[in-house]
């Protein structure tokens, strides 16, 4: 049986407060508590980002940022990509990446798209055509690599 996903986003000021928090607590429980980084996650984007959700039910299941060019890169770019533990192993990372692909595309036309790209990941993101730019380097003590689709 498929999973049913309701898949939808939105820009900061249309959040509820409930998404809202729903994405700093997924974003908190993995980026902080799970990889052990502390860093500033509020970094001034999210204001000007769009928030793609992937809920099952009333569970946020999986979490992507979506910034226009010039914001955070000169492309386009998808960031704070993350799946809530209890819902790894059943490829919601897959649809999470391929569908802040289309959003950022129906959001800002065609055009490359940026990442900075946990280094563990390199074979995932590659999976979806991103290719590595760069060197590899660190970020909160994780190593990353810059990747372009």
């Amino acid at each position: 049986m498929k999973a049913i996903y309701n898949i939808y986003y939105k820009p900061f000021e249309a959040l509820s407060p409930y998404e809202l928090y729903d994405a700093i607590k997924l974003r908190n429980e993995v980026f902080v508590v799970e990889q052990n980084c502390i860093f500033q996650d509020a970094d001034g984007k999210d204001l000007d980002a769009f928030h793609l959700f992937i809920y099952q039910e009333e569970k946020l299941l999986a979490y992507s940022r979506l910034i226009a060019a010039g914001l955070g890169y000169k492309e386009m770019s998808i960031g704070r990509i993350v799946s809530s533990p209890a819902a790894r192993g059943m490829g919601i990372g897959r649809v999470l990446v391929a569908e802040s692909i289309k959003a950022c595309k129906q959001l800002f036309g065609e055009g490359p798209i940026r990442i900075g790209a946990q280094y563990y990941l390199l074979n995932f993101y590659r999976s979806f055509g991103f290719k590595e730019e760069g060197d590899i380097y660190l970020e909160d003590g994780i190593e990353h690599i810059e990747m372009v689709l």
